[in-house]
């Protein structure tokens, strides 16, 4: 099954540059959930928020990252504050 931490910096707009002859930066949630439906992870959790879910309205924003998600086979979330997760 797996469980995939990803980078939540963006939901679908790349913010990647070139810093001399490297790619850096960030890859949307979207294409994260992708990559997991890819590899057979079926679980997902997004951290590492950028403005675009922080400020965004909370209910909305999960229910966008589910739906993307669900498109794809994989159950995500958006971590929080507090938020435990028990791996056995």
């Amino acid at each position: 099954m797996g469980l995939f931490v990803g980078d939540g910096a963006t939901l679908n707009r790349p913010l990647i540059r070139r810093r001399d002859d490297h790619l850096i930066g960030h890859t949307p949630v979207r294409t994260q959930l992708s990559w997991c439906r890819d590899a057979g992870i079926r679980r997902a959790i997004v951290t590492h928020c950028g403005s675009e879910i922080v400020k965004g309205n909370t209910a909305e924003v999960e229910a966008r990252v589910k739906e993307m998600a669900k498109e794809r086979g994989v159950e995500a979330t958006i971590a929080h504050d507090e938020m435990m997760l028990v791996l056995c």
